[in-house]
C-alpha cells in the first residue's frame, strides 16, 4: 500500500483527488489539510463523500505529513507549492504538485506570466511534466512531477502527433478551448457567479493566458525548435468539461498523410485517450467525470487545415485524474486502479 496525503484537499481539484484516491486498491490516505475547514471532516464538507472516506482536515504541518506519506500531491494555488515540496523531496517522498510551480523548465517564464519569484528554480529543471502520453519514461523515475493544467492537457494531446511527425507548418498553430466554470476554482468571484454565467459566453485572457507558455514548452519540447501558438480560452456556462479545438495548415509532408490513422496509431495503447471514426466529433457530456480524453479528427481540404478536436473533464483528465494517472506510473501501478468510472458525484 503505498501511503498518500493531499495538500489543500478542499479544493475542486483536491476533493476530485480525494475520491478517486479513496477508491484505490493500493493507496491508504493519511493526511489532509485545509486551511478554511480545519477540524471538521471531509465528508462534512463535501457530503458526496459520506461513506467512503471518514476523515478529519488537519492544518498543514510538513514534519508530521512527511513522517507518514510516500507521496504527498500539493492542491495550492500558483507560488505556494515551491517550500513544501522541496521539503518534501529532500526527504526521499515523492511529490506531485497539481498547480504550476513545477511546470516550467525556465522560471523566468513562470515569473513573467505568474507575477510571483520561483524560489527554487533547480528543484523546477529537476521535476517531470506530468503528461504520461507523451512523458511516461521520465515520470517513471521523478521525485517531483508538475501536473498540467487543464487547457494544455487538450491542447497537446490533440496536437502531438502532427508535430511529433513534423506534418504541419508550425507557425499556423491557433487553439480554441472551452471551459466550464469550475476551471476557476472554488473561490466567490463575481465572474464565476451563476448571474454572470448562465446564457453567456465569452472569452478571457485573449493573448495572455497563463497557460500559454505551458503549451509552447511542451510543444517546443517535441518540436526541437521555438513554437508559438495563439491561445484563446473561453468560458461556457456549464460546471466542468473542456473541448479544444486546434487548427493548423498541412505542410508537403502532412498533405500524404493518413490523419485518422496516425492518430489511431500513436494512441492505440493510450488506454485513457479515444481516437474516434472520422467524422464523429467528441462532446463533453463522453467524458465527464472520467479520465479519458476523446479526440477527433479532419483534414478541411479547401483550405489545407487540419482541424482536430479534444474533449476532457477539467477536473479529472485536466487535475486529479491526471495526478492520478502520474502516481501509477511513478509507483509502477497498472494504468486503471483508482481512475475507473467511480458511481459519485461527478
Amino acid at each position: 500500500m503505498v501511503k498518500a496525503s493531499v495538500i489543500g484537499a478542499t479544493g475542486y481539484a483536491g476533493v476530485e483527488l480525494i475520491k478517486l484516491l479513496c477508491l484505490h486498491p493500493h493507496v491508504e490516505l493519511m493526511y489532509l489539510t485545509s486551511q478554511s475547514y480545519t477540524g471538521q471532516k471531509i465528508q462534512d464538507v463535501y457530503p458526496h463523500l459520506r461513506g467512503f472516506i471518514d476523515q478529519e482536515l488537519k492544518a498543514q504541518n510538513i514534519d508530521e505529513i512527511d513522517a507518514v506519506s510516500d507521496v504527498v500531491f500539493l492542491a495550492l494555488p500558483h507560488g505556494h507549492a515551491v517550500p513544501v515540496a522541496e521539503k518534501i523531496c529532500a526527504q526521499g517522498k515523492k511529490v506531485i504538485d497539481l498547480g504550476a510551480d513545477l511546470r516550467f523548465r525556465d522560471t523566468s517564464v513562470y515569473e513573467d506570466w505568474y507575477h510571483v519569484k520561483h524560489e527554487n528554480p533547480s528543484l523546477s529543471m529537476k521535476a517531470v511534466y506530468g503528461l504520461p502520453e507523451i512523458y511516461r519514461d521520465k515520470i517513471k523515475d521523478a521525485r517531483a512531477v508538475g501536473n498540467p493544467g487543464c487547457y494544455p492537457t487538450s491542447a497537446l494531446l490533440a496536437l502531438y502527433p502532427l508535430i511529433k511527425e513534423d506534418l504541419i507548418d508550425l507557425s499556423t498553430i491557433i487553439i480554441d478551448s472551452k471551459s466550464g466554470v469550475s476551471g476557476a476554482g472554488r473561490s466567490a468571484v463575481i465572474t464565476s457567479l451563476y448571474g454572470e454565467c448562465a446564457e453567456n459566453m465569452k472569452a478571457y485572457n485573449v493573448g495572455k493566458h497563463r497557460h500559454t507558455p505551458e503549451i509552447e514548452q511542451a510543444l517546443s519540447e517535441v518540436a526541437g525548435c521555438a513554437v508559438y501558438v495563439s491561445f484563446t480560452p473561453h468560458l461556457i456556462p456549464m460546471t466542468r468539461g473542456i473541448l479544444t479545438t486546434a487548427y493548423a495548415v498541412l505542410n508537403s509532408k502532412g498533405k500524404e498523410a493518413d490523419i485518422n490513422r496516425l492518430y489511431q496509431d500513436y494512441y492505440q495503447n493510450e488506454y485513457f485517450v479515444r481516437v474516434h471514426p472520422a467524422g464523429v466529433w467528441p462532446q463533453t457530456k463522453w467524458v465527464t467525470g472520467t479520465n479519458f480524453c476523446d479526440i477527433g479528427v479532419a483534414v478541411d481540404s479547401r483550405t489545407n487545415r487540419i482541424v482536430v478536436t479534444a474533449v476532457i473533464d477539467n477536473r479529472v483528465k485536466g487535475a486529479a485524474g491526471q495526478a492520478g494517472q502520474n502516481m501509477n506510473v511513478m509507483q509502477d501501478f497498472p494504468i486503471m486502479p483508482g481512475l475507473e468510472l467511480v458511481p459519485l458525484y461527478p
